[in-house]
Formats: C-alpha cells, structure tokens, sequence
C-alpha cells in the first residue's frame, strides 16, 4: 500500500508511457523493462499475490492488443479496446475511488505522453503502415469523388437559375450546382462546363451568335 494515493498517478504515468512509448517507437527493450518495472510495482503495491497475477494479466492484454492491431488489423479499434483494458486493470486494482482516479488519469496521461517519443526516437514501422493506409485510403477516396463529375467537362448547358456567381445548371436533362467564372450569368443563358473539381463545377456562358 502506498502512503499517499497520488503516488499512483505518477506510477501508471510512468509505467504506461514507456510501454506504450516502446511499442511506438524501437527502443530496443529498454523501455520496456522501464515500463514494466513500474506497472509491477503498481499492482504489487495493492494487491495480493493471486489478484496481482490477475490484473497483471489484464493490463498486459491491453499492451497484446495494441501491438495485434499495429501488426495485423491496423485501424485501431483493438488498440482502443486494449486502452480500455489498461484503464480498467487499473483502476480495479486501487483500493479505493481516489487511488483509483489517479490511477486512471496516470495511464491517460502515459499514453499521451508516450506520443512525445515519436519526436525524438525512430517510429516503429507498424505504425508507420497504419498512417501509409489511412493515407491511401483517403488519397482514394478523394479521387474517386474527384472523377464524380469528370464526364461533365466541356458539356454544354443551360442556366437554370441566376448564377452570381453560385447557381445550377441543367446538362443532358440534369441539373447541377455551379459556379461561373466571374461572369454574370442569368437564367436561360447557354452555359459550358470548363472545370470539374470534386463536386463543384465551373461554368462559363456561351457567346451569343
């Protein structure tokens, strides 16, 4: 039992960013043991032998998912579940609500912190696969909507309201919001799609012969 509740806090604080600290980022171990040696200290300071191995069990679970999900699934949901658990592990384990409030708030702010080591030391490549698929994803997603409206580029049209410079446009019997050029276009006036981005499409009005 420690003297002072607060001085869990401190414990899960340290404990929890240098485990999650050597999963971010290739320490070699080192933080690892760091993290390890703290986090014991933790659950051995409130609980008994067969609890101990328990909740030991329970928070190491967490790490094991987080470390799955940055290996195999990579979209975070195991990480948060295993987050989860560290918190739970913890805060279970004080014996009483106070201890357990700083417990909690010690491993929040372990994680967070941990996220500091990804400035100084070298990331794992894990987590770099993560960031390179959440990239792509949105790479893909932002040109398939890019390509939405491409078909339209150079179509000719019609204004069906008056665009100053934001209005809609009727092209092969459908109509689209738009925006012309700069130019004052009223309802009627004969129009032609000169850019596509995404969904917005820029129109300029025909010449009159």
């Amino acid at each position: 039992m420690f003297t002072y509740d607060w001085i869990a806090l401190f414990i899960t604080f340290l404990g929890t960013m240098f485990l999650v600290g050597e999963l971010l980022v290739n320490m070699r171990g080192i933080f690892a043991i760091l993290g390890f040696g703290f986090i014991t200290v933790y659950f051995a300071g409130y609980l008994e032998t067969e609890m101990f191995i328990i909740m030991m069990f329970v928070y190491f679970l967490g790490i094991i998912l987080m470390i799955i999900d940055g290996k195999l699934v990579n979209d975070g949901t195991l990480a948060t579940i295993g987050a989860a658990t560290m918190v739970i592990a913890v805060g279970f384990s004080a014996p009483n609500w106070v201890a357990g409030l700083y417990s909690v708030i010690g491993v929040v702010l372990g994680g967070s912190a941990s996220l500091l080591f990804l400035r100084v030391f070298k990331q794992r490549k894990m987590w770099s696969k993560m960031a390179l698929n959440d990239q792509l994803s949105s790479e893909m997603g932002y040109n398939s909507m890019n390509e939405g409206y491409q078909f339209l580029l150079g179509k000719q049209g019609e204004a069906v309201t008056d665009m100053r410079p934001v209005g809609s446009v009727q092209i092969d019997d459908e109509e689209y919001s738009a925006v012309s050029n700069g130019q004052w276009i009223t309802h009627g006036d004969k129009v032609e799609a000169t850019k596509v981005d995404g969904t917005k499409i820029l129109v300029k009005k025909l010449s009159d012969h």
